[in-house]
């Protein structure tokens, strides 16, 4: 089976406050045959369900408002955890630290699309309980 009949049906939230950012995160998501849904905040993402039937989340960690390290602590210890990963422009060691620590891919921005695309694969198929 080819990753794309596999990926089409998952969908994958961004929370990711830069427009630019956000946009090419969701057409490479789009192109790769994911379902992406995205929010320029955290307080946005949790006023839907759209964590609940997430796949996977991208979250950039420096977000106003709660963060997405705030965030991704917060649905990782829900009653239905999803792989989560975290992407910054502000890369700095105690924030790897913390990612690591809390089981999740952690990138610095720019990065790969495909080093991207390879984690969310991963991610999704390491515990199929988590979704």
């Amino acid at each position: 089976m080819n990753a794309l009949a596999v990926d089409q049906h998952q969908s994958i939230v961004v929370v990711e406050d830069d427009t630019g950012m956000s946009k090419a995160i969701v057409r490479l998501l789009r192109a790769a045959g994911f379902q992406p849904v995205s929010f320029a905040s955290a307080e946005e993402l949790l006023q839907t369900e759209a964590a609940d039937s997430a796949t996977c989340l991208v979250l950039d960690i420096h977000l106003p408002g709660l963060s997405g390290l705030e965030l991704g602590r917060l649905l990782l210890t829900s009653s239905h955890p999803k792989p989560v990963i975290f992407i910054t422009g502000q890369d700095e060691a105690p924030l790897r630290d913390e990612a690591r620590r809390l089981g999740c891919a952690y990138f610095r921005k720019p990065f790969e699309g495909s080093a991207l695309l390879a984690a969310i694969r991963a991610a999704v198929t390491v515990d199929p309980k988590r979704t």
